[in-house]
């Protein structure tokens, strides 16, 4: 009992001393991945907007308690690109958030997370990411595609002007520290606004926000052919992903970043698992944790835990006044505005793969990464299936390798991989997800799921408590 009230002690003392609003702004600066993949699931019924908001901000306060950092909570973007552009059902996506997320867990309870890292070819989970933002790009290609260059008094609040002054304005920020998807949904929250109470207010036929308290109230119970389908479709692929850059690089940023607060990976791993064992039965969206959020946070201010904490109870507050109520109102948010949100999420994610040849000076070597890559992409496009394209990534890496190294040398080393097995599992601190690609600016929206490294590589160190 006298450790938890010391550590409850602890915890309101360094938010009290770390409260500021570099630590507001640093809430906000991961919001363009999760603003237009929260309404796009929403809209399309694929999620339970209150239970989203509800465990996101619970695991949002519980994450930045836990771990004394700005540890983001994000959706799981392989599997909300496959859900979006493959039209899944509800309990489908929360099928694929409940199996990657039990096989996180496990992974992170044996300590057997670096293998999945040591193991998986770099070139298939670069594919993935171009896989998944490919589907990113053409679903909102698809929103965008209905809309219109005249402007008449039915389409004033979106229309083809404003995709285009969206994506110049986006472009305008995006080397800047302006959170420009925030901007861009307050924007069109208003345009939202403004037709559903006043100059639609009586043909929307949709229903209102209500203000009062709502509640989980949604069990999702999918059969075994739902999960066999959502599993399969949408959640193979997001297990190296996760694997790889929300728990092992997010582990090698906290480092970096906060070195007197090391985060081990199986501890990670097993936040992750339990956040959707318990929110996905409820609808909430699958999410995971992310070395780019964490990067983006602290690029936007975000220097303690309270940043995630602020940003957690401002999700849980608009969970228990309106939750899924406002559902009706995302319906008539500007198609326009979320087309270009959601683009450039997908640009975003799409970026990750040129660092697919990062510290390979091989040419044949590098020729090899971009075919696997690239067959891995292609085979998620045609397909719309996540686990299809990982396999097919996995065996095309599998038969160039033997062509490049010749049967017997790749037996050869196919052998000693397997031999080191019990060694790679006893010291899983011998693998690490780092990568030193050339020095880039950042930009606004990054993602959750890629190395900080690729586009953070001399961030300053943070300010102790005593000094803030």
């Amino acid at each position: 009992m006298e450790k938890i009230h010391t550590s409850i002690k602890y915890s309101l003392q360094r938010i009290r001393t770390n409260i500021s609003l570099h630590e507001v702004s640093g809430s906000l600066g991961d919001l363009g991945t999760l603003l237009p993949i929260m309404i796009s699931l929403a809209v399309a019924g694929q999620i339970n907007l209150t239970s989203t908001l509800w465990f996101g901000g619970i695991w949002n306060i519980l994450s930045g308690l836990g771990f004394h950092v700005p540890m983001c909570v994000q959706p799981m973007k392989a599997i909300a690109a496959t859900v979006l552009s493959s039209d899944l059902t509800i309990e489908q996506n929360m099928s694929a958030g409940l199996g990657v997320s039990a096989i996180i867990f496990f992974l992170g309870a044996t300590r057997t997370i670096h293998l999945v890292a040591a193991y998986t070819p770099v070139a298939v989970v670069r594919g993935i990411q171009l896989g998944a933002a490919a589907s990113l790009m053409k679903k909102s290609s698809d929103l965008v595609k209905p809309l219109e260059w005249t402007i008449t008094g039915d389409n004033w609040s979106d229309n083809y002007t404003w995709v285009l002054l969206s994506f110049i304005f986006v472009m305008i920020c995006y080397r800047t520290r302006i959170p420009s998807a925030l901007i861009l949904f307050l924007i069109g929250l208003i345009f939202a606004l403004i037709r559903m109470f006043g100059t639609e207010r009586d043909t929307l036929g949709l229903p209102w926000p209500v203000a009062g308290g709502h509640y989980p109230d949604t069990i999702i119970r999918p059969t075994p052919e739902e999960f066999r389908t959502g599993f399969a479709t949408a959640g193979v692929g997001q297990i190296p992903l996760t694997a790889l850059n929300s728990v092992i690089a997010l582990s090698a940023l906290i480092d970096d970043l906060f070195p007197d607060h090391h985060a081990d990976t199986a501890t990670i791993s097993m936040s992750v698992g339990a956040m959707n064992l318990i929110g996905c039965w409820f609808g909430s969206m699958p999410f995971c944790h992310g070395s780019g959020g964490l990067a983006g946070q602290y690029r936007f201010g975000a220097r303690s835990e309270v940043s995630v904490i602020l940003l957690g109870i401002c999700k849980l507050i608009l969970g228990i006044i309106f939750g899924s109520s406002l559902v009706g109102l995302f319906q008539v948010f500007p198609n326009s505005i979320l087309g270009v949100m959601l683009f450039i999420s997908g640009v975003e994610l799409a970026s990750a793969a040129r660092a697919v040849n990062n510290g390979v000076h091989d040419p044949v070597k590098q020729k090899e990464n971009w075919i696997i890559m690239l067959i891995t992409m292609g085979v998620i496009i045609v397909f719309s299936n996540d686990g299809i394209g990982f396999l097919s990534g996995f065996v095309a890496a599998i038969i160039l390798a033997m062509e490049r190294l010749g049967l017997r040398e790749w037996y050869a080393a196919f052998i000693q991989g397997v031999r080191d097995i019990p060694y790679k599992w006893k010291h899983h601190d011998a693998f690490q997800y780092r990568q030193q690609p050339e020095v880039k600016a950042p930009t606004e929206s990054v993602d959750s799921e890629r190395n900080p490294a690729e586009l953070y590589p001399t961030l300053p160190k943070p300010a102790t408590a005593s000094t803030q």
